[in-house]
């Protein structure tokens, strides 16, 4: 495989929810923003997983091999079913490996089906790299399903991979067996790659995960992190499950990046996965409480907004009714009362915006109490600015 043409990076679309949450992030007082749940600690983790800090104290700071030291890509593989550890890489979190493997693989002209609305990696980079983009769009009208059908009309001979997302984010939608069976039968019979992120795939309520495609179908590559479920953004952690030739091309491009991840990193998230239950009951008992209390929120405010419950993952994208476009009024909820929420624009839906319900649910009970008596305001046309967006 050639080396990719990177002429095209440098005008690279800005990551609208990294700017958004840039500075804002660290302003909050209340943070119901979030796409991942509450966040562990060091003592959490030497308690949940026995991470053991004498062990840390001997560590070596030299440098890990490039695609992951073998005792976490094997952990990794048991954790996700992958049954051969040479097909994982680690990275920086997801979006390293997502950058990696999209910049290895796409050509200027490929045609790229990708979700929307989507996390903007799974397009953008495709994007900069030249190549051809096909929204598959999940309609909000029909509470984002995706609709598989639609998808299949958008492949072609000249299809080169489709991303997607699920549990979704930013909506929280997934697919369920027969759907998720169907998607990968629709890639596999037209021989192009399926680019699957699965960062929240732990994180479901109605229905066990969803296997790593990668066990399924041949041209697949799947991502994970442990920054969603586990709690652990801080870490920078996450894989890549591929084909052992696109890793080769993957680790070729990495040796001009960041060649290889921190074996702090690495010997935390080791025992991380080794004793994976244990570090994930917690987040996922929280998590299913703070749905129970979006789901009470969402009845008793019915009039101001519209969002069928996640399925999955830990983030909903509610339409605040009669608001065209909510960003100055998410604006001005982090001025006047510290409550951080994303606003649709980010993901080209201005009327709606991003609940994280993964915190604190006495956070996200705050947050939640704020945002309706805001809007409530706005809608009843007591605190509503015509010149931000009201309609």
């Amino acid at each position: 495989m050639s080396a990719p043409d990177f002429a095209g990076l440098a005008a690279i679309a800005p990551a609208r929810l990294e700017y958004w949450l840039r500075d804002r992030y660290f302003d909050a007082r209340t943070d119901i923003s979030s796409s991942g749940v509450e966040n562990y600690t060091l003592g959490d983790l030497r308690e949940l997983a026995g991470v053991d800090l004498a062990d840390l104290a001997a560590l070596p700071f030299r440098d890990s091999p490039s695609t992951g030291a073998a005792p976490l890509r094997e952990a990794i593989a048991r954790h996700i079913g992958v049954p051969d550890p040479e097909r994982v890489a680690v990275g920086h979190g997801s979006s390293e490996s997502m950058f990696l493997a999209l910049s290895a693989l796409i050509r200027p002209g490929d045609e790229v089906v990708t979700v929307r609305p989507a996390y903007q990696s799974l397009w953008s980079i495709a994007e900069a790299l030249g190549a051809r983009l096909v929204e598959w769009p999940l309609d909000g009208d029909a509470d984002f399903a995706p609709d598989l059908d639609r998808l299949a009309g958008l492949l072609t001979e000249r299809t080169r991979a489709v991303v997607v997302n699920f549990p979704h984010n930013p909506t929280g939608v997934t697919l369920d067996e027969t759907g998720f069976r169907r998607l990968l039968d629709l890639v596999d019979r037209h021989g192009c790659h399926l680019f699957w992120d699965g960062a929240s795939t732990m994180l479901t309520y109605e229905a066990p995960p969803l296997p790593d495609p990668t066990t399924l179908i041949e041209r697949c590559v799947s991502f994970g992190t442990l920054s969603k479920a586990y709690g652990l953004p801080g870490l920078r952690l996450g894989w890549t499950v591929a084909p052992p030739a696109l890793i080769d091309d993957m680790v070729r491009l990495r040796d001009y990046l960041t060649l290889s991840t921190s074996p702090l990193s690495e010997a935390i998230a080791t025992a991380v996965l080794e004793n994976a239950d244990a570090v994930l009951a917690p987040q996922l008992r929280r998590a299913r409480l703070g749905r129970g209390v979006l789901a009470a929120w969402l009845a008793d405010n019915a009039d101001l907004f519209a969002c069928a419950l996640p399925a999955g993952g830990v983030v909903a994208l509610p339409r605040v009714r009669g608001v065209a476009d909510v960003e100055p009024h998410c604006e001005a909820l982090l001025a006047e009362h510290g409550v951080l929420v994303v606003p649709g624009s980010c993901f080209d839906h201005p009327d709606r915006m991003r609940i994280g319900f993964g915190c604190d649910t006495a956070v996200l009970e705050r947050g939640l109490g704020v945002l309706a008596h805001t809007f409530r305001d706005v809608v009843t046309g007591s605190g509503a600015h015509p010149e931000r967006g009201t309609s």
